[in-house]
């Protein structure tokens, strides 16, 4: 095991995942929505502390194993999750329900992010994650930028493809679209990022004010 390996499964041993997040994940392993790692959920969860964020949008539900570390870490925040899947939603409604998150702290959406993410305010959310279909990437995350505000963060977990993205020979749609995604936003004067190789990797991009005005 190298250096790198070992210091990934220490900090997924040390991590302490609250009992209603191990329970949302273990419905999600069974219905098949491949939940984000725990040292990744821990991660967003401190950003959402850090960023006193209230308004907070999931792009992917999945089992509400994200959306539960999101409100861990910002329990007074207002949480909107998009998901294509209905099967999803209900089983993520249960999670919410157990963790005993008022229903007005969540509000569910069935539907396609590319058709409900257009009609939302822009400029108005604290915290957008990205954690849908993979093709689609570079889109959700042109949304999510939108949707934040000046200062607000992007995440976008599983940005590292399963070690795909750090090899040159891989070439397919997907791990380019990743490659793509990394490389630009780090280069860009419009955020602030970082990438993080924790559990299966973490982009964080923070919206800064024009610096040309």
């Amino acid at each position: 095991m190298g250096d790198h390996d070992a210091d990934r499964r220490f900090a997924a041993e040390a991590t302490i995942e609250p009992d209603h997040i191990t329970r949302a994940r273990a419905h999600a392993l069974e219905l098949g929505a491949a939940p984000v790692s725990a040292p990744v959920g821990a991660q967003i969860a401190v950003i959402a502390a850090v960023s006193n964020a209230l308004n907070i949008v999931e792009i992917g539900t999945g089992a509400g194993v994200s959306g539960l570390w999101l409100l861990h870490g910002s329990p007074r925040a207002t949480l909107t999750t998009i998901d294509n899947e209905p099967e999803h939603l209900a089983v993520a409604r249960g999670a919410f329900a157990d963790a005993k998150i008022p229903a007005a702290r969540a509000r569910f959406i069935t539907g396609r992010a590319s058709d409900v993410l257009p009609r939302m305010n822009e400029a108005s959310y604290d915290i957008v994650l990205v954690d849908a279909d993979p093709a689609g990437v570079m889109d959700y995350v042109e949304h999510a930028l939108r949707l934040v505000r000046v200062g607000g963060t992007v995440l976008v977990p599983r940005v590292l493809g399963g070690g795909a993205v750090a090899d040159p020979v891989r070439r397919d749609a997907i791990t380019t679209a990743y490659r793509t995604l990394i490389h630009e936003t780090q280069a860009s004067p419009a955020v602030i990022g970082a990438l993080s190789i924790v559990g299966e990797g973490l982009l964080q991009l923070t919206t800064v004010p024009d610096r040309t005005s």
